[in-house]
C-alpha cells in the first residue's frame, strides 16, 4: 500500500476525564481536542452519562493527505451516575477542547447545616 492510500480505522478513543465532587454536586472535565459543539453528544439516560464526539482535521484546499493519523478521531465514554445526582439539571460548556459538565446533587441529598439552639 502506498502512504497516500492508507486510512486509519475509525475507532472510538476513551478520552481522559477528571471528576471532582463537592457538597453540591460533581464536575466532569473531558479532554476532547478538535471536537466542535455540533459534533458533540452528551446524554444522561437514567443513571448513565454518555459522552461522544468526533474531531475532524480538515484537509487544506487543493491538497491531498499522504498520511493521516489525526484526520478523524472519535471519542466515546460512559459513566454510571449515583442516584444522588440530578441529571435533568446538568449544565455543559465546551471551551478550548475541554467539555465541562456540572451535575448537581438532588436537594434531598445535599448536605444541610443544622442550626443548634440553646435553651
Amino acid at each position: 500500500a502506498t502512504p497516500g492510500k492508507e486510512r486509519s480505522e475509525e475507532r472510538a478513543i476513551r478520552m481522559p476525564v477528571d471528576i471532582f465532587e463537592d457538597e453540591t454536586g460533581i464536575t466532569v472535565l473531558a479532554d476532547m481536542p478538535g471536537v466542535s459543539r455540533e459534533r458533540l453528544d452528551v446524554q444522561i439516560d437514567k443513571d448513565t452519562l454518555s459522552i461522544s464526539g468526533k474531531a475532524e482535521v480538515p484537509v487544506p484546499e487543493g491538497m491531498e493527505p499522504l498520511y493521516a493519523d489525526i484526520r478523524t478521531t472519535n471519542y466515546q465514554r460512559s459513566f454510571s451516575l449515583s442516584s444522588e445526582l440530578d441529571g435533568s439539571r446538568t449544565d455543559a460548556t465546551l471551551k478550548d477542547g475541554v467539555l465541562a459538565l456540572r451535575i448537581p446533587k438532588r436537594e434531598e441529598h445535599k448536605a444541610r447545616k443544622i442550626e443548634v439552639r440553646t435553651e
